[in-house]
This record gives C-alpha cells, structure tokens and sequence, in this order.
C-alpha cells in the first residue's frame, strides 16, 4: 500500500466504520473533532484525534484547514466519508496537489457527477434512459414553461444542480407551487452546497428507487456488486434500504445493472460509486421502464446493506483500489461475486419526534442509556453511548441498525430487523423506532407495494401511537448509576414549568448558594415520576397557552378575569435578548395566569388559561398606516454617513481632478459597470487616524479610506449574469493621493478571498502613490503601528494568488507609484493612459535613496513603458481606458450571438505572389476576424510578433503571428518572450489559439544572442507545447527550421490543425544556407567559377521549387493547402469539432507570467 496513514476527515458512525476499515489493514488513523464535537465516540476509536477550528459543521467543511491537519498529523491519505467534503472535486484536487492521496472517485468523476445537469447529458450519452427533463441551470420562468409542457395532471421535481441526499429538492404538483418551491429549493442548496442552481425533471408520482453499487480501478476494469432498494423515503430523504431490490424481475435487475456500468465505463469511473434510478410502477410508464436519476461519487449510508449479502467489505475495497490495487487485487473479478445471499435491510434510527399531524421535528438530550442490539444476522454502526449529549449542529442520525438473513424469503430479513429494534435501548432522547417498526410491519412493504411518496401518502398509518406502539424487549432500569434521580426542586419545576432555578440573579453569589443546596438535595423517586409533559387543560375547561420558547417573563399584559379577542398581546418574554410577543389565538375569559414576571419559563409550559367565551366586541383600534417613504431617523443618520462618500458633496476634491482632466474614482467604476449593478463594500471605512485629526474630519477628508471595491456586472446587455460578473476596485487619488492605507488593505483582503471563491473577474483602477507614510498608526504600506515591521500586509498575497484563476485587468492614469504598482503589475494585462507614469518608486523615494532628484512624470513616462513591454495597451485617456477594459474583459466572458464577418476573398491577395515583397500581417488578422473585433495586446514591444484577442463568429480566441516588416518575421528575444506570455494567457482561461506563421527561422547573430536568445526563444516551445487548449496552425508564407515549430508548439502537427496557403514556404532551414552546408564537397569539386554559380543558383531554384507548399504537402506533414478565404471557415468547423469545456475548479497554471 503506498500510504501508511489516514485522516478520517468525517465524523460519527460513518468515521468509525472507516476507522475499523482501516485499522484492519494496519493503516495509521487520525481522526478530526470540531470544538463541539469532542465527546463524539469516533476520537477514542482513532490512533489519534486532532482538534479543528471553529464549532458546528463549518470545521468539517474548511478544505484548506483539513489539509493542514493531514500534512500536520503525517497523513499521507484521506477519507472524506460521506457528507461533508465526500463530493468535492475541489477538495480531491487540492488532496492531489498536496500528495495526499484522496480516498475516492478522480477528480474529474466528481466534477461530472457533482453537476446533475452533466451526469444527465453523460448518462443519454452512455443510452442509459434519462427523465424528461431541462439539464439545466434553468430559471424560474423555465421551469414554468416545462412544467406547462408536461400537460394536466403532470408533476415535477425541482433539484440542485450539485449535492445529494434529497436537499434542494421539491415537488411540484401544480403550477401555483413553482414559484415558493424554486425559492426554497435555492435558498437550501445554496445553503448545503455553495451552489444555488437548479434543474427540473418530470415527476414520475409512483416509482420506485434502486440503485447499483459500482467498483472501477485505474486500469479501466469497473465490476458491480448488485443492487438495492431504497424506495422508502420520507420528504426525499432515505429511512429504510433493501439489499437486493425485492420484487424485480431478472431482464429488469440486469438492464438497470447493465446500464450503471455502461455509464461508469463511459466516464471512465474509479473507486466507489452508486448509480440511480427510478423503476416506474404505474401502467402509464410502462412495465419495466426505468429511467437514471444522477450518480453519487462517494461512499454511500448504505453500503452496508451490500456487505452484508455479499461478504465484501466496500471500506476496505475502496481504500485498496484508492492505493493503486486492482479489481483482481480485490478478488471482485471472481464470478458470481455479486450474487446475493438472502436479504439485507438497514433502517435509520434518528433523534425525532413525531406530531399528530404528521410533522417532524428533531429531538436532542443527553443519552442516559444506550444498549444496541444483538444476535445472529444484526449489525449496528453508531457512535452514541450512555452519558453523550447530542448536538443538533448535526445530522439527527444515531446509529444504523442492519438485519441480514441467508432466507429467500424477505419477510425473514423483516422479521429480524424488527425484532433488533425492538432490543434497541435509548433514553434521554427521543428516537423514530416505533415509526421504522410501523414501516416494517406495513404489508405494503413486505408485498412490495410501496413508491418514493409512500411514507408521504400512509403518514397517518405510521405515525406512533399508542395503539400502534410494538413490544420492547428491554428492562427499562431506574438505576440511579444510569438515570439519575431528579432532585425535588427539579420535579417541583417540571410542574410549575420554570427553566431552571429562580433565583435572584442581581445578587451575585445566589448561583453559587443554590449549586451547594441541589448537591446536598437527596434525589427522591416521586421527581422521577411528577416529572412530565405540561397539562394544557385549565379550569372550567380552559386552555392554557404555551410558552414557544424558552426564556424569561417581562411583562403580564392581563388580569384573570379579563376579556380578550384572538390576537391581543397576553405577554411578553425574552430570549436571546430578543422579545416575543404572545398573543391569544381566541376570544375568551382568562381564567388563570400560571407564571410571574421575572420567572423563566420552559418551552410548551402554559402562561395564561383562557376559557373559549364570546365576549363584548370592541371598537377596532386605529390601524396604524406607515409610510414607506418615510425616512426614519437611524436610516437619516446612515444616508448622511453615506453622503460623505459621493462627487456631489466633495466638490475640493471633484476640481482638483478636473484640474488634470481627470475623473473621479466613482466615475470610472460607474462607467465600468452596468448602470445600478455596482454594490459597494467597506464604504464606511475611513482612515483610522490622521495627524490626530477627529472622527469627523476623517469622514469627511479620507471616505472608503481612499480605497472603492465592490461587486458589479460588466457587459451585461451582451452576457448573462453568471458571465457578467465582476469585482472593481479603485484607489481613490483624491484622498490623500491615493495612498495605501490599513482599512483598504483589509478591504481588499475581504473582496480578494470573495474573487477567488467565486470566482469573479477583477478589474483593478491603480493610480495612487503607494505605501501611506506618518499618519500614526500607519506604517509601511498603511500596515504598521507605532514603528512593527512594516512587510506584513497579506493583500499583495491574496492579490497574486488570483493570478491564473480570474482575469485581472489593470488600469492606471497619471501617478501610480509603489504598492499601487506592484498591484498593477500582477495583472493579466495593462491598460494606461498617455499621461501615466508607472514606477516601483516615487520621487521621494529616489531622493530619499541619494539617486537623484527628478519629477514624478520622468519616473517612469510612456515614452519607454511602453515600448519596454511593461504597458500592455496605450490609450487617450480614461474614458478610452474603461472602453478598452470592457472589451478586454469581454473575450473573457465567452461568446456573443451577433457578429458580422468581413468578405474573406480579399485574403487571396494579401500576400504578393512575388515572393520577396512586404505585406501587412495585421490586414490578415482583421479580415479573418469579426468586424471590431481585435485587440491587440503590447503592440509596440517585441514588434516582430503580433498578439491580438479576436472573435470568429463570435468565439473569443487568441492570435499570435509574425510580423514580416521587422526582422522579416525572425523571432528574437522581445518577440518570444511576448509569445509565450501570450499562449500562457490564453490556455490559463481555454482561450483557443490561432498561429499566423511567416517566419525564416530564429534570428541569428552575436548582437541577438547578446540578449540571452538561447533562453528567451525556449519559452516559446515550452509555452507552445504545454498548452492544453486549442491551437490552429496557420502557414502564410515562411515555415523556416526551429521558428516555424516553435510558432506551432514546436512541431506542425501539433496543433489541431494546421494549414497552409499557396504562398507558403516549408524548408528546414534557410535555403541557400542549407545548398552551401548540404553541397560544399560539390561546389568545391568544381572547378570553373562561373559553372559553380549555375550550378548553385540551380540547386536554390530547385529548393525554393520544392519548399512551395502545394509540393512540399506531398509528404504530408500538414493537413491541407487552402484557399485563403476558406481559412475562417476551417476555423469555425475547428471550434464546432472541440467537446464542451469542463468547468474548472482550480489553476491549469499556479500563476500568470508577468512578463
């Protein structure tokens, strides 16, 4: 095994079961707790249990603290369970790029059967039957226009797009439900899984659920242990399953097997795995249809089932094949492994109680016995035990009870699982028992007659009740040891319904001196027996009503006696600090009032009896109308604070930029963004301090603290919502010249964490003069206080690692020196006005360094930025620097549907059939492009290579191409450096590329190689031959020797395709450089001068004859010799050819290259 120790990054039954998995193949275990979740039985079952930050499931769930964990613990595997992180690709893929092994499917098995939208479109791939549904995300009105299409009496299930187990799914059965249930179904998956998006599939009303257990090793071998039923659900989560599905015949179980393993082999499935179906029931369907549902990339609840009738042990079977062994390794290759013996049901024993009316609600306590079953066939995976207090931040799960018998027959597996549940000893809680007994003893289970809605529909046959309460096969022990005795001032407050003690809690030693007398309290039995549920009957036949929570009485708001109509005010408590209102749901008399004021009362205990009466009418009170556009007086204070931040209240601040033809900050971001979509973050925030200046002062003079950042779409009216959305930030250079101080730093470590877990594009305004020197508390980079060390700041940090996940896009105007320059200078591209100027140091700092003394505008000017590489694009000025941005962005949010294609016949005559003569590359790349469509990018460094976004029909894709007028195209330092940097841009975002080639070769010579060529040019093979995104080759003249490949990849057939024009040249090198190298023993043997030249001018007529591209494409080599103006059309049916783009869950590079 090439692991030796796991982290169990789960937790309860399911980390026990996986412990002993592991524990029996002599792996190392470490398990994990949250701060609440100490006392859980998994910690002591470990070799070792590490604490994790942070209570709840939060902990459970933090990816980069789970990793520390492992690495710090020495864990070189992981087993994430189910639940949790047990379905996230990005987990498995940070697993993978710590050298963690992940216990589980491949990452990309996750990301397909993580979107049920993509499994669906995967399984009609496979010709698995599918659902009629929309794959969606679909919208609202979607999902109205399907369900309209399904015709009367057609229902629906709404259903999220990522996660599992029944949560972010509805049913709909009529139209008025479409709208609460999408709603709801959003808001729950967002909440479970990050993920809001939803699709709808047709509602088969009776169905049933089966599902098949799939094993796949990474050698290709994927093998089944059967399948199991569980049909019995309660609001679409699982309560009882069956190994193997009763009641199916045989041609049936085989095609549903048959295609959860052809849909497994089409994905290339590893590790564990469950497929899903529905098995259609009702006559309308068909007998024996069955159609799939969706995939779960994980170990299941229950998978026990499956052990149980097959002997295998899934744990250890999945992590086996996690450490690289076989199917055959396994012994799953054997015939017959999957064959049954007898039935195997698992029921789910959960912390719940159950209403009259069929409601349920979670139960929790502290278990005061907790006795599990026992006897031949019984198995029960829990981690509870006697004295352990449940935690409702949890799963109400106790523990999974398994009856296994070797009979045919399924009524004895019943029998005996009913017969473990009636053994199974809990108290302290409440528990769903004597519902799962009702379920098994139900003759539609046992006949095979139940569907998915079944326990929905017969919810009243279930329900316990009295009448319906099965035998216990346990002593229900008064042992003090197990249940201790309630002291008398504990029955006395069960009858009076106080919570707890009432002491006087002014007095601060009255907890201490109450403690001292319930410890020397003998507990009595009476306690044990007063001690009950509230009696809500009051006298004369009054009804108590009950407290809906726990918590303090403040107030008492009638007298007994009194008249009181439905919905007057009886009292007021407090809990939380919060204060509830009760109010009387009757008209009637009050009888008695049951509690006082300052009592704190337990939930369900009755505050006031009222007896049902009718009473006087009174006159209705005087409905108070509220007028919504009344500003009130805490919203007029916080529209003041706000009014600090706005142009139209800083008129100083507004001229001075004008002063300099410059727009203001909130300008640009409001040009940047879509009218009314920009939503600021931190407007608020000021500067901390300033030269001790007051609170006021700072509003006034350092708004936002010189820092605007938010969230807003950009293009909207082109791209939908998911595609238009961006983060902008802008340094505001009217306060306090746009330095860097603590409070924008903390903002922008905020949006920066939001950018990269959303995945938002970041548009960054730059200009500003770095590092906020004085100030106070303000060191180096606005991060220090009093002195520190000043390198502390993490948003350069959180910043970078942006780069290669998100687009960055840089633009800067007039100063932008330091901080706000290395900022600038991480972004994918940059976009500045003529009037820039961009250095790493200001004037004071040049000075302050005895470097000189010099203006700002002669740090550093376009004049050079822009030829040396370090400006991407020049424009006018800001207004054009936001246009330029926008389009930028816009190759980046994918495709638009309105193009307009220029005539492609005029590609025939770019290029002169004389050879020798010059022509314009860039006419190429704009006749082949969509009109308006270029950009080009650095377009005055490295001029002998073009760069350039472009769209053909819309697609976005990347140019690279030579420029015959410099070095007639040769490739020197400057041009492969911008080349790769390029190809890297386009494949970290699958931006396809296309390659114009004209190019005689690497330039040569001593004044080239003098610029480290040897190194620079190799960027553009490896550049080239890394990239996993599309590259199409297009060769319109010269494909000289090491230029020409290293312009495709580093060979021709590299690219998806590459093509040539009639105009092209093929030759390994220079050709009369390779006639003198190749024939110098020829030439020299002859004698006569004059013959010699013939006879070399022939040999190079010859050459240049051969290299012409309709005979060089004899020997293959490339794939075609076109008509020019066919080259856009070979493109788009390039594109058409490409299969969908996986979504991405992480970098394909860790970083963009800068340079």
């Amino acid at each position: 095994m090439n692991f030796t120790s796991l982290l169990v990054a789960n937790r309860g039954e399911i980390a026990i079961r996986i412990i002993r998995a592991a524990a029996s193949l002599g792996l190392r275990t470490v398990a994990i707790y949250s701060e609440d979740d100490a006392a859980s039985l998994h910690t002591r079952m470990a070799d070792e249990a590490r604490p994790l930050n942070g209570a709840g499931i939060p902990p459970y769930l933090d990816t980069d603290g789970l990793i520390q964990v492992a690495k710090d613990a020495g864990c070189d595997a992981v087993h994430p369970g189910y639940g949790f992180l047990a379905e996230s690709a990005e987990f498995a893929l940070r697993c993978g790029e710590e050298g963690i092994t992940y216990v589980g499917p491949s990452v990309e098995n996750l990301d397909l059967f993580g979107d049920k939208g993509r499994a669906r479109t995967a399984a009609e791939a496979a010709d698995v039957p599918i659902m009629k549904g929309i794959d969606g995300p679909v919208s609202v009105e979607e999902a109205h226009e399907f369900f309209a299409s399904l015709g009367a009496g057609g229902a629906m299930m709404i259903k999220a797009i990522a996660g599992g187990g029944g949560r972010g799914t509805r049913v709909v059965t009529s139209a008025d439900e479409i709208d609460r249930s999408y709603r709801r179904a959003q808001s729950e998956a967002t909440r479970s899984f990050g993920n809001g998006d939803l699709y709808v599939e047709e509602l088969v009303q009776k169905a049933r659920h089966v599902e098949v257990q799939i094993l796949g090793d990474t050698g290709g071998e994927i093998v089944h242990l059967g399948e199991r039923e569980c049909t019995i659900q309660r609001r679409h989560q699982k309560v009882v399953e069956i190994a193997p599905a009763p009641n199916l015949s045989e041609e049936l179980r085989t095609s549903i097997i048959d295609s959860a393993l052809r849909l497994a082999k089409s994905v290339g499935y590893t590790n564990l795995g469950t497929f899903e179906f529905l098995v259609y029931t009702d006559a309308a369907s068909g007998d024996g249809a069955f159609a799939f549902i969706e995939a779960n990339a994980r170990l299941q609840v229950e998978h026990t089932v499956t052990e149980e009738v097959t002997g295998v042990d899934i744990v250890q079977s999945q992590i086996r094949l996690a450490a690289g062994e076989s199917i055959a390794d396994l012994g799953l290759d054997q015939p017959g492994i999957a064959t049954p013996r007898g039935y195997a049901i698992q029921v789910r024993v959960n912390m719940e109680t159950f209403g009259e009316d069929g409601t349920v609600k979670p139960s929790s306590g502290t278990l005061t016995a907790y006795e599990a079953p026992g006897g031949p066939g019984i198995r029960t995976d829990g981690f509870c035990y006697a004295g352990y207090k449940t935690n409702q931040s949890y799963d109400s799960l106790l523990a999974k009870v398994i009856g296994h018998s070797p009979s045919s027959k399924l009524s004895d597996a019943i029998a005996r699982t009913s017969r473990a549940l009636s053994e199974f000893r809990i108290a302290g809680v409440e528990t769903n028992i004597p519902f799962l007994q009702n379920v098994l003893s139900h003759p539609d289970f046992a006949g095979g007659q139940v569907y998915t809605r079944f326990v929905d529909d017969h919810m009243g046959e279930l329900i316990p009740t009295q009448d319906r309460m099965q035998q216990k096969r346990f002593m229900e022990s008064a042992n003090a040891a197990i249940e201790p005795a309630q002291p008398a001032a504990s029955a006395a407050r069960a009858a009076t319904g106080l919570a707890g003690a009432n002491i006087d809690s002014r007095d601060p030693l009255a907890l201490f001196n109450y403690d001292q007398q319930v410890k020397a309290a003998q507990p009595t039995a009476e306690a044990e027996s007063e001690a009950g549920s509230s009696d809500l009957e009051g006298p004369s036949g009054s009804v108590g009503m009950p407290a809906p929570i726990q918590g303090t009485v403040l107030s008492i708001d009638v007298s007994e006696g009194d008249e009181v109509h439905e919905k007057d005010q009886l009292v007021v408590m407090e809990a939380m600090k919060m204060e509830h209102v009760i109010s009387a749901d009757r008209d009637g008399i009050v009888q008695r009032i049951a509690v006082a004021v300052g009592e704190t009362i337990r939930q369900g205990f009755p505050l006031v009896f009222i007896q049902e009466a009718e009473v006087s009418e009174v006159e209705a009170a005087a409905v108070e109308v509220i007028d919504p556009d009344h500003i009130r007086g805490d919203l007029e204070e916080l529209n003041h604070r706000h009014s600090y931040q706005l142009d139209e209240n800083r008129p100083e601040a507004v001229a001075r930029r004008r002063k300099w033809n410059h727009r203001t900050a909130r300008e640009n971001i409001a040009d940047l963004c879509d009218a009314d979509t920009f939503m600021e973050f931190g407007p608020l925030a000021h500067a901390a301090q300033w030269s001790g200046h007051d609170q006021e002062w700072l509003r006034t003079n350092t708004p936002a603290d010189g820092l605007i950042c938010g969230l807003g779409t950009v293009n909207g009216d082109i791209f939908d919502d998911q595609d238009s959305r961006v983060l902008a930030i802008s340094y505001d250079y009217s306060v306090l010249a746009g330095t860097q101080g603590g409070k924008g730093h903390y903002k922008q470590d905020r949006v920066y964490e939001l950018a990269h877990r959303f995945r938002l594009p970041v548009v960054l305004f730059s200009e500003g003069g770095g590092g906020r020197p004085g100030g106070g508390t303000f060191g180096a980079s606005g991060t220090g206080g009093g002195g520190g060390v000043g390198v502390s700041t993490t948003t350069f940090t959180t910043w970078s690692q942006l780069s290669g996940l998100v687009p960055m896009v840089g633009i800067t105007n007039g100063r932008c020196f330091a901080g706000n320059t290395a900022l600038l200078a991480c972004c994918d591209v940059i976009i500045a006005t003529e009037g820039s100027t961009v250095a790493m140091g200001g004037p004071a700092m040049i000075e302050g360094g005895g470097l000189g003394i010099y203006t700002p505008e002669e740090v550093g000017p376009m004049s050079f930025q822009v030829p040396n590489g370090v400006i991407d694009i020049l424009v006018k000025d800001e207004e054009e620097a936001v246009e330029i941005g926008k389009k930028y962005l816009s190759y980046f949010q994918g495709s638009v549907n309105e193009w307009e294609a220029h005539d492609q016949r005029p590609l025939r005559h770019v290029i002169p059939e004389n050879r020798v003569r010059m022509y314009d590359m860039r006419e190429i790349i704009e006749t082949m492009a969509d009109k308006d469509s270029v950009l080009e990018i650095r377009k005055d460094f490295g001029i002998g290579m073009i760069t350039s976004f472009i769209r053909i029909e819309g697609h976005p894709m990347g140019v690279i191409a030579n420029n015959p007028a410099h070095l007639a195209g040769a490739i020197d330092s400057d041009g492969a450096d911008k080349g790769a940097r390029f190809l890297q841009l386009c494949d970290a975002f699958d931006i396809p590329v296309i390659t114009l080639m004209d190019c005689p070769g690497i330039m040569v010579g001593p004044d080239v190689e003098a610029t480290a060529l040897v190194r620079h040019c190799a960027r553009l093979f490896n550049a080239g031959a890394n990239v996993t995104t599309p590259m199409f080759g297009v060769v319109v003249r010269k494909a000289y020797g090491l230029g020409g490949q290293a312009m495709c990849g580093g060979g021709s057939l590299v690219p998806f395709f590459t093509v040539a024009w009639p105009t092209a040249e093929f030759a390994g090198m220079n050709i009369e450089g390779g006639v003198k190298l190749g024939y110098r023993r020829e030439f020299a043997a002859i004698e006569d001068p004059q013959e010699r030249l013939k006879t070399y001018d022939d040999m190079v007529a010859r050459g240049y004859e051969r290299a012409r591209a309709v005979n060089a494409v004899s020997s293959f080599g490339i794939d075609d010799v076109i008509d020019p103006s066919e080259t856009r059309r070979w493109i788009v049916a390039g594109l058409r050819s490409l299969p969908p783009l996986p979504p991405r869950t992480g970098k394909k590079h860790p970083y963009i290259d800068t340079w």
